[in-house]
């Protein structure tokens, strides 16, 4: 139970931070952003409660195919003013993609496991 409620608070900290460094310099946030601060925390926490490293290497393997895949959420918010589209708009437009995309690679793609 501890445990939930201290990823939980970490993962928001990740969050909290990104928000206020956007605001000062959105190239600091985004770089905060981009380092897999709350992936190395699932990572320590899988391994405190499991100790098995065959699972983590196959969350290992299984993020490394779906991070790229997830990358296209970011093209209608990067994009918005090309296409004309407000922040929801091009939010939604991101959800909808990257769902398209990793539900392709679910229902296609190799089962790594």
């Amino acid at each position: 139970m501890w445990m939930t409620i201290f990823r939980g608070v970490m993962a928001g900290l990740v969050v909290v931070g990104v928000t206020e460094l956007a605001d000062r310099s959105p190239r600091m946030g985004a770089l905060l952003l981009t380092l897999p601060l709350v992936s190395m925390l699932a990572f320590i926490m899988a391994w405190t409660k499991h100790s098995d490293m065959a699972m983590i290497a196959i969350l290992a393997k299984e993020t490394l195919v779906l991070v790229p895949l997830g990358l296209v959420f970011f093209l209608p918010l990067a994009f918005y003013d090309r296409v004309g589209l407000s922040f929801w708009s091009a939010f939604l437009a991101g959800v909808i993609l990257a769902g398209v995309s990793i539900a392709l690679w679910f229902r296609f793609g190799p089962r790594i496991a």
